[in-house]
């Protein structure tokens, strides 16, 4: 007895699969190991304080302060990461849904005649384009209505507001579009108006898909680097208003480590940093996950 053709071809691609899979695992597993390992000698290996790398407000890891500590402060970046994102999540959250609202359930053909083009148009754009025009318009901008240098957290939540918009947008089209189309007939068998179906029943039953999407928003706000760099000022201090220069987590990353050396404490610092990314990304995964789970339909 031998097996035929097709039997061979499926043990292959089962094969083909399994390797792919188990490849796959080791590579994620391994950026873990490799990031979280960098990221805490500088408690293990250099002695910093947990407690004081999150909470103290000076970073400036060449020098040391009078008790002979270095002064690596990381709560401006980790204060000016957080505050980019949730801002421009709320900024883009309306926005993102009323489109999606008016693609789906408004004027879905003229909808996506419209939006469909200018979403896909404005995914493909890359960050340093958004960069550029954030420094060459946006910057100039806030700086005549507002004073000050122009650079800072409301410059780089503009940028990032139009950034996040097409992601959060094209997830919450797919939200509406997952609901149920005889929810939609019942409500105005029941004699709701379509006003009231849309908001009291299409939005209600979409909102875990809804809440994804801002979360997906948000992850990719967070880990914005080149963008954000270009527009935030850089400046490594806690962030007193919206239009005084900061800095995120990714913008120092991206300026500092090329200029250290492997294994001193200004390069392990920076692993540091990035090692609260990794975190944030996961908890964004699992946040993720926890949403879709407890918004799907039992069966």
């Amino acid at each position: 007895m031998k097996k035929s053709s097709k039997r061979r071809l499926e043990s292959f691609g089962r094969t083909i699969s399994l390797i792919s899979t188990t490849v796959i695992v080791f590579i994620v597993l391994s950026i873990l190991y490799f990031v979280t390992s960098k990221g805490i000698s500088t408690f293990v290996t250099d002695g910093i304080s947990l407690g004081d790398f999150l909470t103290k407000s000076i970073w400036n890891p060449g020098t040391v302060a009078k008790d002979g500590t270095p002064l690596v402060g990381a709560l401006p970046m980790i204060a000016g990461s957080f505050l980019v994102t949730l801002i421009s999540a709320a900024l883009a959250t309306p926005f993102a849904v009323a489109a999606a609202l008016f693609m789906t359930e408004i004027s879905p053909k003229s909808g996506k005649k419209i939006l469909q083009p200018v979403i896909e148009l404005l995914v493909g754009i890359p960050s340093v384009v958004y960069g550029f025009i954030g420094l060459t318009v946006v910057v100039p901008l806030v700086r005549s209505l507002f004073g000050g240098t122009g650079f800072g957290i409301l410059s780089s939540t503009l940028v990032l507001f139009v950034m996040i918009l097409p992601t959060v947008t094209s997830m919450s089209v797919d939200a509406l579009n997952a609901v149920p189309r005889h929810y939609r007939e019942a409500s105005l068998a029941m004699g709701g108006t379509r006003w009231q179906t849309i908001y009291k029943v299409v939005l209600r039953a979409a909102t875990p898909g809804l809440l994804t999407a801002v979360v997906f928003g948000m992850a990719r706000a967070f880990g914005e680097a080149l963008a954000v760099q270009m527009v935030i000022g850089n400046a490594t201090l806690m962030p007193t208003s919206l239009v005084t220069p900061a800095s995120t987590l990714t913008s120092i990353l991206t300026m500092s480590m090329g200029n250290t050396v492997m294994g001193t404490l200004e390069n392990n610092v920076l692993w540091s940093l990035a090692t609260i990314l990794l975190l944030m990304a996961l908890f964004f995964n699992i946040l993720t996950r926890y949403i879709g789970k407890k918004g799907a339909v039992k069966k």
